[in-house]
């Protein structure tokens, strides 16, 4: 039975609006799409895929969300298709929080994408749409940046930009990819700032970057600053130094972001890196503790994601 505690009263009340991100790492189907590179998340593949282990994975990702006080949305990275995100949203008990999603197929060769997964009673969703970022004249194709502009219960205008940047793996050209993504989000950042002049807009997103590494700092506008030349503030600076939502040959980095464009009387109210103790195992071979994997390598592990969740917690302007 899904029961809510004390604290998620507290934090789902008028008072504040609650925006979380998860890089949820390979939400596939069991099915295999023969337009995209999936077929190694069959029961047949090399992972071994099967029904009873994506059903384990959604109820971890309903149980990480109860724990979180259910957030009012919630963005995601890595999700195959609608059909995952329509399994959790009406298949768990997030069903009973009026949990309803936004997702477009991006050309990603893996066929995965980003989405945003709300709550209907705490968010309209008014307008959405994939911005492309991909640039099929090179070859070169990723994740489309999801936009979608709302409305809160209490009538606040909030728009969100929901990131999966490229990786690492292509060098010095995926750095120049990150960078010419990073300023389209600054655009996008400013254009619904100018078209909602009372919003808060949230950027959120696994960038595959730090806050000192070129993409943010220059194409963000951050320098080395938390705060841009055109107010947008880059709030991962208020989590603790020496974690991170992701940890990579024994060290903990911050590739997840929040960034945030607000005018006063938005306000922070908090910041939190998610570190349930199921979200975790022991790091053997390194030191203290790492994410909980779905798959470490070829071999099924059972956790949720090699990242961390993030949780964003904002006072509303008409408290």
């Amino acid at each position: 039975m899904m029961t809510m505690s004390a604290n998620a009263q507290e934090v789902s009340s008028t008072s504040t609006f609650t925006a979380a991100w998860w890089n949820v790492e390979n939400l596939f189907d069991t099915r295999d799409d023969p337009k995209t590179n999936d077929d190694e998340f069959t029961p047949e593949g090399e992972k071994h895929w099967t029904r009873h282990r994506l059903i384990k994975k959604l109820h971890g990702i309903y149980k990480t969300l109860l724990m979180m006080d259910l957030p009012d949305v919630v963005g995601l990275a890595e999700v195959e298709n609608k059909y995952v995100l329509r399994e959790l949203c009406q298949s768990t008990p997030l069903a009973k929080a009026h949990y309803r999603y936004v997702h477009y197929d991006s050309p990603d060769r893996r066929g995965i994408d980003v989405a945003l997964i709300y709550r209907a009673d705490r968010f309209t969703v008014t307008n959405s749409r994939p911005v492309r970022v991909s640039d099929s004249t090179e070859g070169f194709f990723t994740r489309d940046i999801l936009m979608v502009e709302g409305v809160t219960a209490e009538g606040d205008s909030l728009c969100l930009l929901v990131n999966h940047w490229p990786s690492k793996k292509g060098g010095e050209e995926a750095d120049v990819r990150r960078l010419a993504i990073a300023r389209r989000v600054r655009s996008l950042m400013l254009e619904l700032k100018e078209k909602h002049p009372t919003a808060a807009v949230v950027a959120i997103g696994d960038m595959n970057t730090t806050a000192d590494e070129q993409a943010i700092a220059e194409g963000m506008g951050f320098g080395d600053d938390s705060v841009s030349v055109d107010g947008i503030r880059n709030l991962i600076y208020r989590l603790p130094n020496g974690m991170g939502s992701h940890k990579y040959q024994g060290e903990w980095r911050y590739i997840d972001q929040v960034f945030l464009l607000a005018d006063e009387p938005w306000q922070v109210k908090k910041l939190k890196l998610i570190q349930f103790a199921h979200l975790v195992t022991d790091d053997i071979g390194h030191t203290g503790s790492r994410p909980m994997r779905t798959f470490q390598g070829p071999r099924y592990e059972g956790g949720l994601s090699d990242h961390l969740p993030l949780l964003l917690i904002l006072k509303h302007p008409r408290e």
